[in-house]
C-alpha cells in the first residue's frame, strides 16, 4: 500500500506473515501544492506517472483533482491495483493510455475525450501510454490508500459489466459516441452516464459554447469543478478570462453563467456532498 499516490508519504510491505510500515518521518512542507509565487510544480509519484495539484488546499482533504501526465511512451511500470475512495474519475485530455480493468472484459484504449469512472476498489492497471499523454483526475477524498492486489489477475475470466461497486458501477464514456444535446444560447452538452453510475453522489459532462454563446452551471451541487480545455470563456464578472488548462471550483450553490469569447469546450465534475 501507499499513500498518497501523487507524493508517497506513506507505505506497507509484507512478505510471508511479516508486514512493516514505512512512513517519512517528516512531511513535506507542501504536499503537492503550490510554492509562494503561485506557480503549480510537477510531482513524481506512483508508476512514474509525474502529478500537480489542480486545488492546492484540496478543500482540507475534501477534494483532489490532478493533472497527470505519462512523458516517455510505451509500457508503464503499473500493477494490477486498488483505491480506497468514495469517488474518482480520469479524463483523458490528450494522447492514448491502454487500461484494463477488473469484471470489463480485455484491454482498451482511453483516446483524447473519454472519461472513465473507477468504483471504490476496482481492480485495474495502466498497461501503455503514448509519449507525453495526460489525464484529469478528481478523487474524494483527497488523500486515499492505493493497494497491490495480490491474487486477481486482469483481465478477468469472467466478465460483468453490470456489477455494484460499492453502491458505484464502472462507467467508460467514449468521446466519438457522446451524443451532444444544445442546451441554450450557442451551447451543447454532453451527459456522461457517471451521474447515474453514482446513484447521483458524481456528476461529470463535457461543454461546448460557441463564440459569443452561454451555457449555465446548475447550481445545488456542494462541488464543481470546471476545466477550460478548449477556448476563452468568462464566468460572470467576478474572475478573469478563463484559459486552455485554467480551472475554477465553485462551492457555493450558485448558477453562475459561461460566457464563451471564442468556440469553447470545458470540462465539468461535481459532487452532491463533501
Amino acid at each position: 500500500m501507499i499513500m498518497p499516490a501523487d507524493d508517497p508519504r506513506e507505505a506497507i510491505v509484507s512478505k510471508n506473515e511479516e508486514r512493516i510500515r514505512l512512513s517519512k518521518s517528516v512531511p513535506p512542507a507542501v504536499s503537492g501544492g503550490s510554492p509562494p509565487d503561485g506557480t503549480q510544480t510537477w510531482i513524481t509519484g506512483r508508476a512514474g506517472m509525474e502529478y500537480r495539484d489542480l486545488i492546492p488546499d484540496r478543500l482540507d482533504g475534501r477534494v483532489i483533482a490532478s493533472h497527470i501526465r505519462i512523458t516517455k511512451g510505451g509500457d508503464v511500470p503499473d500493477y494490477v491495483h486498488y483505491h480506497k475512495i468514495r469517488f474518482q474519475m480520469i479524463y483523458c485530455k490528450s494522447g492514448s493510455i491502454r487500461v484494463v480493468y477488473e469484471d470489463h472484459g480485455a484491454p482498451f484504449v482511453l483516446e483524447s475525450g473519454d472519461c472513465v469512472l473507477q468504483p471504490p476498489e476496482i481492480r485495474h492497471r495502466v498497461l501503455e501510454s503514448s509519449a507525453g499523454a495526460e489525464v484529469i483526475e478528481v478523487s474524494s477524498p483527497a488523500e486515499h490508500e492505493t493497494w497491490l492486489e495480490h491474487e486477481i489477475e486482469l483481465p478477468t475470466v469472467d466478465v460483468n459489466f453490470d456489477r455494484d461497486f460499492s453502491g458505484q458501477q464502472f462507467v467508460r464514456h467514449v468521446a466519438r459516441d457522446a451524443k451532444w444535446t444544445s442546451t441554450g444560447s450557442n451551447s451543447r452538452v454532453a451527459e456522461t452516464a457517471i451521474e447515474t453510475a453514482t446513484r447521483g453522489f458524481g456528476g461529470v459532462r463535457l461543454q461546448k459554447i460557441d463564440a459569443h454563446g452561454t451555457a449555465l452551471v446548475e447550481p445545488g451541487d456542494a462541488f464543481v469543478f470546471i476545466y477550460i480545455l478548449s477556448g476563452a470563456v468568462l464566468l460572470d464578472s467576478k474572475y478573469p478570462t478563463l484559459r486552455p488548462d485554467d480551472h475554477i471550483v465553485i462551492m457555493d450553490r450558485s448558477a453562475p453563467v459561461l460566457t464563451a469569447l471564442e468556440d469553447s469546450e470545458i470540462l465539468e465534475v461535481r459532487l452532491s456532498e463533501i
